[in-house]
């Protein structure tokens, strides 16, 4: 198999949230397999620049809140005018809190509501339109394992994350056949500053440890083999699909 398959030279990507921890490792991962970046979000993302900017590659900082759809359609065409196209999109931008059930405030829910699922399925049409219009694209989607289980203490980062897995269905079965495909990576437990609480706790620390195959917490350089998969020619068959790179959580 020719590794052509999996070139994206000459391609653009819009990653959210891709200053530090999982987006970072995925700007990286398709800067290096050839993609030039533009990356949104609530902080400038000048580490990630770097990085891209060392391997060669363009790079445009695009600074937004995804708390809400306001800057959607900006982030796009900041994209547009900054590296000249746009081929793949990567909705990584996230919110979590943590509460028990009985005790979840509203602005809890709506603030991880309106930057999980609200942003993503925006950001996705809008960049969609793009892709129709071109006759291609790809749209990766990052969901979670509680995209498949309840989870303890998060529920509307659950109820988020489970309208990811969703509404990646929903637009693989609009827009396959307008040649997008959409699919998403469901990481397992990885070390983010996401779940710095779990692991600073020893009992759910070792409790997560004792499920996970692997035996380890992952990293976001262990998305990056999925994420050039999804954003390359090598997937044009995948579509509407939730990748688990979970080291095994699932199977347990």
């Amino acid at each position: 198999m020719s590794t052509e398959l999996f070139n994206l030279k000459g391609k653009v990507a819009l990653v959210t949230g891709a200053n530090t921890g999982l987006g970072q490792g995925i700007a990286l991962a398709l800067a290096e397999a050839g993609a030039d970046i533009a990356a949104a979000g609530i902080v400038a993302a000048t580490e990630t620049e770097a990085k891209v900017k060392a391997l060669g590659r363009r790079f445009v900082n695009i600074e937004a809140n995804l708390i809400s759809i306001e800057p959607v359609a900006r982030i796009v065409a900041e994209t547009l005018a900054g590296l000249g196209g746009l081929d793949i999109l990567v909705n990584n931008a996230g919110l979590i809190r943590r509460a028990d059930a009985v005790d979840f405030s509203e602005k809890d829910w709506d603030d991880v509501m309106n930057v999980n699922i609200k942003s993503a399925f925006f950001m996705s049409q809008a960049a969609g339109r793009h892709f129709i219009a071109q006759g291609r694209g790809k749209i990766i989607n990052i969901a979670s394992m509680l995209s498949f289980q309840g989870g303890i203490r998060v529920p509307s980062y659950t109820a988020s994350k489970s309208g990811i897995a969703g509404i990646t269905r929903l637009l693989a079965n609009e827009w396959a056949a307008k040649g997008v495909n959409i699919n998403a990576i469901a990481p397992g437990y990885m070390a983010t500053d996401n779940t710095a609480q779990l692991r600073a706790d020893a009992d759910r620390n070792k409790s997560i440890l004792d499920r996970i195959p692997a035996n380890r917490w992952g990293e976001a350089a262990d998305l990056a083999g999925t994420a050039v998969f999804l954003a390359s020619r090598a997937s044009d068959y995948v579509n509407g699909a939730v990748i688990p790179v979970d080291g095994g959580w699932l199977a347990r």
